[in-house]
């Protein structure tokens, strides 16, 4: 076999030099060619790892009879087992030399010379007779020897290859010719590591302890001392060696989050990094409706100091001029951006009435209240204002929330309350509670008064209609008609930006001095979309707006409603096999309340997001995304969903054991058809660093791909199943586990 592929290999470059006139096909048939090298010589490896293996067990014992405890009743019996086990011997002898014909060829280490005698008298062969041990021994010589023999005719076929091309064309696919080879030498540098054994394949290892809430990109120390200030320092810097090999532990006593919906109530403490100073000293409103017991925290409806949530949210009702809260939906308000939300109680109430709230907040390294939320099972993600936009598209939200959320509004030009602008739809509502509103401490410090003042008037300048004011809560709405804009006094706001500054999807981008948003197509009032959940079907205008037709977006439906049923089928006697009632939960109907939230990393319209809540789970998804793929990420928010825009070759903005379940159907592929930017394993460990232990991973791809993957797997440590799909010859189903590992005292 070894030879035969020696001999393949001369023979592709020798043809491959001769037909170079298509660079295309070529470079193409290259790197076709070089992953099929790369499965052909791992099958190679792992049979002889498999033949070793079964060296090992078929090799016979030379160290006696073990000692037997013997009566004087019990002497027969005795040479009996004597004797049976010597003719077992004897016969594993003779079934491995003639399992192995071609091995015992070539031993050089057997135990006897040629001068030895055999029972019968005459002088042994070394060249018949061989230990399983120099045989295997020698056959990864035979290993090594073909790789070196592959790489020297790989190279210099290559190079051939480039040299026989003509001057107008070498110049054009240099580059690409030089980076196959580099991979070429990578790939064979890596088989000749599998084909020394398991043992090369080493598992990755865990992370300090210190790392147990370890986010990448998010690094103040470094950030400071690269001269962020002024609250920069906090901001998402991706660093080329800001990620770390490792896999991230939990904390000490981290247990298994309650169910949902105990588990929105009560967490453990020791699984979210807070102090009980911080605890009692919080200052938004909603971090304050908060209990710290012995080893959890709850979170409760109402607060002897402030009102509760539930009558907070029925004030900004009627500011918005509505009965009570359960009207949002009537009023057109399905998703809300809560600015700096406290541990999330204020969306956590919302939730009931089908209102999808996300929290975004600073990255912080104790006390943090996206870390909290996500505990709580909420929806949240680190975000800043300070000085980048979100990485949303413009008109994505029906409010924005901010209550005592920290941001000075009035700072930096009003550039803050243009990125509220940009994301906010026509006709949306932007809600804040801070103590600078109240008239009368306004009206003692004059200093308030002038902050106040400016923005009152910036958001004047922008379009926006001051609805009502009371107490310390404001609630504005934003002009449903363009027109609004060109009918103010001149030189009074902020500009329209123009067709090449309004970027419909920015990712991480300086935030802007103009008013974003205005050559979208998606401007329409939320006064004029359907409600939820009509929203979720898009009519055949909307869709039009993306270059779909309502049989597609049908089709991806129904495709995402038979996989959501086979994914829960697969995974619903798995999951309450394991654990089937945990301590403090309730009794769970199934399939419900097995998974809490779901990471979609390959959204595309959001299908499974649609399939997950037909079917009544009691789960919310994060939609991503990729920056590589197409941009449905409008399409996805517009039907009412929350999605975020990110490349997978960094960091999610998120803490460690957030997510119950990572799914990415098609994102390998994504990101092989990019040449991969990043490793596949990056991408892993990313997940690993993502997911609850005990959590779920689903992958659906190419074949080959899983098959790469799979072996991945072994080195993060996952329990893994590769699945077939019955409609599709051409594609796997990989689905994973995330063990439970404890940290051990040090």
């Amino acid at each position: 076999m070894v030879i035969t592929i020696i001999y393949e290999e001369f023979l592709f470059f020798h043809e491959l030099s001769r037909d170079w006139i298509d660079r295309k096909v070529v470079y193409s048939t290259l790197l076709l060619y070089r992953r099929q090298l790369v499965l052909r010589y791992l099958s190679i490896s792992s049979s002889v790892l498999t033949s070793k293996k079964v060296i090992k067990m078929s090799r016979p014992l030379h160290r006696g009879v073990p000692a037997i405890r013997v009566t004087s009743s019990s002497n027969g019996l005795l040479d009996s087992q004597v004797k049976e086990q010597t003719e077992k011997e004897e016969l594993d002898r003779n079934q491995s030399s003639h399992r192995f014909p071609f091995w015992s060829l070539f031993s050089d280490n057997s135990p006897l010379t040629k001068y030895d005698a055999t029972d019968n008298g005459f002088a042994s062969d070394p060249f018949i007779v061989g230990t399983p041990r120099s045989r295997h021994r020698l056959t990864i010589l035979l290993l090594k020897s073909s790789l070196v023999v592959i790489v020297i005719l790989a190279l210099t076929g290559s190079f051939w290859w480039t040299l026989s091309i003509s001057t107008s064309s070498r110049g054009h696919i240099f580059h690409s010719s030089r980076r196959l080879q580099e991979q070429l030498v990578s790939d064979l540098w890596d088989i000749g590591e599998l084909s020394f054994g398991t043992s090369r394949m080493k598992e990755i290892e865990f992370c300090p302890g210190e790392l147990e809430n370890y986010i990448p990109c998010f690094n103040v120390s470094e950030n400071l001392d690269s001269g962020f200030s002024d609250g920069n320092e906090y901001d998402r810097v991706c660093r080329q060696r800001s990620r770390q090999n490792c896999l991230v532990l939990p904390p000490m006593n981290y247990k298994i989050p309650l169910r949902w919906p105990t588990g929105r109530d009560i967490i453990w403490v020791a699984n979210v990094k807070i102090t009980g100073q911080e605890v009692f000293t919080s200052g938004s409103l909603t971090k304050r409706m908060m209990m710290l017991e012995e080893e959890q925290i709850s979170f409760r409806s109402a607060s002897l100091m402030f009102d509760g949530v539930e009558d907070y949210s029925h004030q900004i009702a009627e500011m918005i001029g509505l009965r009570n809260e359960s009207n949002f939906i009537q009023a057109g308000i399905r998703t809300i951006l809560d600015i700096g939300c406290g541990y999330g109680s204020f969306g956590a109430h919302l939730f009931s009435e089908q209102i999808l709230t996300i929290c975004i907040a600073n990255y912080e390294s104790s006390g943090s209240q996206v870390q909290l939320t996500l505990e709580r099972g909420l929806p949240a993600m680190i975000g800043s204002f300070s000085s980048k936009q979100l990485p949303h598209p413009s008109l994505s939200f029906d409010l924005l929330h901010c209550a005592r959320c920290g941001i000075d509004w009035d700072k930096n030009d009003g550039s803050f309350l243009i990125e509220v602008d940009r994301v906010l739809r026509p006709g949306g509502y932007f809600v804040w509670t801070s103590p600078l509103i109240n008239v009368q401490s306004s009206l003692r410090n004059k200093e308030k008064q002038k902050r106040w003042n400016f923005v009152r008037d910036f958001a004047e300048n922008l379009c926006w209609e001051l609805m009502s004011q009371q107490d310390e809560t404001v609630v504005w709405k934003k002009t449903s008609k363009k027109t609004c804009y060109n009918s103010r006094i001149s030189g009074s706001g902020p500009s329209i930006c123009s067709k090449v500054q309004d970027v419909e999807f920015p990712y991480y981008r300086p935030l802007q001095n103009c008013i974003g948003g205005m050559h979208s197509r998606r401007w329409v009032p939320i006064e004029e979309r359907a409600t939820w959940p009509s929203r979720s079907n898009l009519n055949p205008s909307e869709l039009a707006l993306y270059g779909l037709h309502l049989d597609e977006l049908n089709e991806d439906t129904a495709n995402y409603r038979i996989i959501v049923r086979n994914y829960w089928s697969l995974l619903s006697p798995l999951i309450f096999s394991d654990h089937p009632k945990r301590p403090g939960d309730e009794d769970p109907s199934p399939p419900y309340n097995m998974l809490r939230n779901v990471l979609d990393m390959n959204a595309r319209y959001g299908g499974l997001n649609a399939a997950l809540l037909e079917a009544r789970k009691s789960v919310w998804v994060m939609n991503v995304v990729p920056t590589t793929g197409p941009k449905y990420l409008p399409l996805i928010l517009d039907r009412g969903y929350f999605g975020v825009l990110h490349d997978w070759c960094e960091a999610f903005p998120t803490y460690p054991r957030t997510y119950d379940m990572v799914h990415a159907e098609g994102l390998l592929s994504l990101e092989s058809s990019q040449h991969w930017r990043c490793t596949m394993l990056d991408i892993f460990t990313e997940i690993d660093r993502m997911l609850r232990p005990e959590g779920w991973i689903i992958i659906r791809d190419a074949a080959l791909l899983i098959d790469s993957a799979r072996v991945l797997t072994r080195r993060l440590k996952w329990e893994a199943r590769v699945i077939e799909i019955e409609s599709n010859n051409d594609e796997r189903l990989l689905i994973c586990q995330k063990p439970f590992f404890k940290r051990q005292p040090s």
